[in-house]
């Protein structure tokens, strides 16, 4: 075989080389970056339910606070009926 074959026989095998190798290195990274999206869409749905659940620990701290006022209310109001019915059994 000729030098100049020899030559061009191993700058082809370095080609390919080079070519398998960033093929590789790319599948690594492209394997990396959906590993890493993955994880963020887990994290961001985590965050979406946590998120939930304060709402629902909120809405359920207003509904309790709503009961709490109607109470008042209905305790005020029956507070005033008993003071009018006394101002007017004093008459």
């Amino acid at each position: 075989m000729s030098t100049l074959a020899i030559i061009a026989i191993v700058i082809g095998v370095l080609i390919v080389l080079a070519i398998v190798i960033s093929a590789a290195r790319r599948a690594s990274h492209r394997r990396e970056f959906q590993q890493v999206q993955t994880e963020a869409q887990h994290d961001d749905a985590h965050h979406h339910r946590e998120r939930a659940e304060e709402s629902r620990t909120e809405a359920a701290i207003a509904e309790e606070r709503a009961k709490r006022a109607q109470v008042e209310a209905e305790l005020d109001e029956e507070r005033a009926t008993r003071r009018e019915q006394e101002l007017e059994s004093e008459r």
